[in-house]
């Protein structure tokens, strides 16, 4: 059993001990950290106000009650959306005026796990600094309770997924009824979460027929909820029998977006973000971003259309802050995240979605022609394990110096540009792991490479 504290928030498997697992004391605790950083940091003399939403996770609707209640009693307002994604909540905070959200996923994770997600008011999520200050807050406990007369009231607005499909069809790039004339066949993957109600609504509206598999939201995932290929064997199998144009499969909380071939193979999750830029920077050319783990293949078209390409460290808040400085038109994370300013900045599977149908309309390839139509490249992701006593830090410093005459990246961990592939070293903040990506015109360069690596760092290590 696990909790995981970190400046992004609070993650953790239900049950146990409190200290080590999401037990109800630590979802209150923190729940009360993040409300108070809120008081402490808002200028106004008004009521707070903050949106929760939660994906549909067993324990979703036993969290949410005591992280809605938590805030009452802190005095602030809550705007429950109930059954709802990560971008909805997004939207829903500035549209609003909530001084914050709180999203109530653990993503990808079993269902065992949940998590607190925290936004600003913005809708976006909190910086590290932000985030460290929450932790302090929790270690203190340093939290002040309103008295009877002063306690938060709850909303309930239960329209917003409905609200944000809305926002996703009137985007200046989408274009449903051109998609309509089409009529493509989808099968969606919900993974029996809030996925399973809102990308079937988003394909209705906009003609698509769609055969549903695990769209029921009963927190009951049927596989690993993280979309990749080895989790996915029923999607690609049906979409093969049904004769559909492609699959769609989104995780628990619909920010990780990924697509299956109508030959029934994986389009790759890596290829999400880069087939939706593709598109965007046809019609809007651009500066693009994606974290330094995502695939070459994003930067190679960005170059197709006279853009300019920026990796930033990884996590979603860092694309964000590059994203800014660039002025950048799209960007994401390869694991299937798109993060389409016209919307929000924020990882949108919805967005993806009703953008990757309207530059599949506008195609006459099939989903499988327009993958193989792109770069071709491969990933390799490794780790190796390393004792405590061994300084992790020092490996990375005398990496860096054995490839100084190479391109190198040290925002975040190591980066090595090679000419025809690259290496990203980044180091575990909570165990002494190195863990390793590579990518290569082959899978077995890739793998090769990862291999070479793996062996200069034992050796350094003396392992």
């Amino acid at each position: 059993m696990t909790l995981i504290k970190s400046i992004s928030g609070i993650r953790g498997t239900i049950g146990g001990k409190v200290g080590d697992n999401l037990t109800p004391v630590d979802a209150v605790k923190f729940a009360s950290a993040y409300g108070t950083f809120l008081k402490n940091n808002t200028k106004n003399d008004s009521k707070l106000k903050v949106v929760i939403g939660r994906d549909a996770r067993i324990s979703g609707p036993m969290i949410h009650n005591l992280v809605m209640n938590t805030l009452l009693g802190l005095g602030i307002d809550v705007i429950d959306l109930g059954l709802s994604t990560t971008p909805t909540v997004e939207i829903a905070v500035p549209m609003e005026k909530a001084d914050g959200g709180i999203i109530l996923t653990a993503s990808h994770n079993p269902k065992q796990w949940n998590a607190l997600k925290l936004l600003n008011a913005k809708g976006e999520f909190l910086s590290g600094k932000e985030g460290e200050l929450i932790l302090e807050i929790a270690e203190s406990e340093a939290f002040d309770f309103v008295d009877v007369d002063s306690l938060g009231e709850i909303t309930v607005n239960d329209s917003y997924m409905d609200i944000h499909i809305d926002e996703v069809l009137d985007m200046s790039l989408v274009d449903a009824d051109l998609v309509k004339t089409k009529k493509f066949k989808v099968v969606v993957d919900g993974v029996n979460s809030s996925g399973g109600i809102i990308i079937p609504k988003l394909l209705e509206l906009m003609g698509v027929e769609c055969v549903k598999l695990y769209c029921e939201p009963n927190g009951h995932f049927p596989h690993n909820p993280e979309p990749l290929k080895e989790h996915l064997g029923d999607i690609c199998k049906l979409v093969v029998e049904e004769q559909a144009d492609f699959g769609i499969v989104v995780d628990p909380d619909v920010d990780r977006l990924a697509f299956i071939s109508n030959d029934g193979e994986m389009f790759g999750e890596e290829y999400t973000l880069v087939a939706i830029a593709d598109y965007v920077l046809s019609k809007t050319p651009g500066n693009t971003v994606s974290n330094m783990s995502s695939s070459r293949a994003l930067r190679d078209i960005t170059n197709k259309h006279n853009g300019s390409y920026q990796a930033s460290a990884v996590g979603e808040v860092n694309v964000v802050e590059l994203m800014k400085a660039t002025n950048a038109i799209i960007g994401g994370e390869g694991n299937g995240g798109i993060i389409y300013p016209e919307s929000h900045y924020g990882r949108d599977s919805i967005v993806g979605v009703a953008l990757f149908l309207t530059y599949l309309a506008n195609q006459t390839k099939t989903v499988a022609e327009l993958r193989a139509s792109y770069p071709q490249y491969y990933m390799s992701k490794n780790k190796i394990e390393l004792t405590p006593q061994i300084d992790v830090d020092a490996i990375l410093v005398a990496m860096t110096e054995k490839y100084k005459n190479e391109d190198i990246t040290t925002i975040d961990g190591v980066k090595i540009d090679f000419a025809e592939n690259w290496v990203h070293l980044r180091k575990s903040n909570t165990e002494p792991i190195i863990r390793i990506y590579t990518e290569a015109a082959k899978q077995e360069l890739a793998d090769n490479l990862a291999e070479r690596i793996i062996g200069e760092i034992k050796v350094i290590a003396g392992i």
